[in-house]
């Protein structure tokens, strides 16, 4: 990779500052000050550093937030708080990442927040079948007929057909007419845990996601909380190559 392009990428400096700095001796690689912007080096091995502080490489960042109710899952709005705003702004800045996936406003729960464009869609792929666990309370009393039309793939609203999915019955009050259940879909269709619900002549009125394939939310986490990811990890619950991966992003590095 290109000196100045690690330096931009990396840290708060814009592509000009980056080279404004390196020109200006600011920056160090493996203890050696380097003026040459379009110096290639290697981000793995060689240790770079502006002003003395480490600029650490890392192409891809992977959290796990603890989305809380009151957040939109984008990056973007402008008048209600977004799930990036929960993250420090200076990496923020930097990497410029995104959810994997929506969780509306009002729900809760496992939101995987990354940069990492080729994981996103691999992880949001029909193909790759990751299934997604949800927690809900619902007006009224869950069944087994629920239970079966679920299983057999149930008709919602607009036409729309979804694909069979498996509904636990956790508790019912038969008093105040609630039910506590788990849903694990296969699928991702708008609104969809509360549009099947709507379909059985139910409502749901709190909805959380507890794990989204071999991710699963740390009860420990706190609402608003995040927590890192380890990449290798990742990558084996997707069954990807990592050297495959790496070498993918290497060729991006070089242009």
């Amino acid at each position: 990779m290109r000196l100045d392009k690690l330096i931009a990428n990396y840290t708060l400096l814009s592509r000009k500052e980056a080279k404004q700095a390196i020109k200006k001796g600011r920056v160090q690689v493996n203890g050696q000050t380097l003026k040459k912007v379009d110096q290639h080096l290697d981000p793995d091995q060689d240790l770079v550093s502006l002003d003395g502080e480490s600029v650490r490489y890392q192409p891809f960042i992977y959290f796990i937030l603890h989305k809380p109710a009151g957040y939109m899952s984008t990056t973007k709005d402008g008048q209600t708080a977004i799930v990036t705003d929960l993250l420090p702004q200076d990496l923020v800045q930097i990497y410029d990442p995104f959810p994997v996936g929506r969780l509306d406003k009002d729900t809760e729960g496992l939101l995987l927040i990354t940069n990492d464009g080729q994981l996103s869609h691999d992880l949001l792929s029909p193909r790759k079948k990751v299934d997604k666990e949800y927690y809900a309370e619902i007006a009224g009393i869950v069944t087994a007929e629920d239970q079966a039309a679920f299983a057999s793939g149930l008709a919602i609203d607009q036409g729309e057909t979804c694909l069979p999915a498996e509904l636990f019955i956790d508790q019912v009050d038969l008093d105040s007419g609630r039910s506590q259940i788990r849903l694990i879909l296969h699928e991702g269709k708008f609104h969809q845990v509360k549009r099947m619900f709507q379909a059985v002549g139910k409502e749901v009125t709190y909805l959380k996601r507890l794990r989204m394939g071999g991710l699963r939310l740390d009860p420990d986490l706190d609402r608003g909380d995040y927590q890192e990811v380890d990449k290798a990890s990742l990558l084996a619950l997707l069954h990807l190559d990592e050297t495959e991966a790496r070498a993918s992003q290497r060729k991006e590095d070089q242009k």
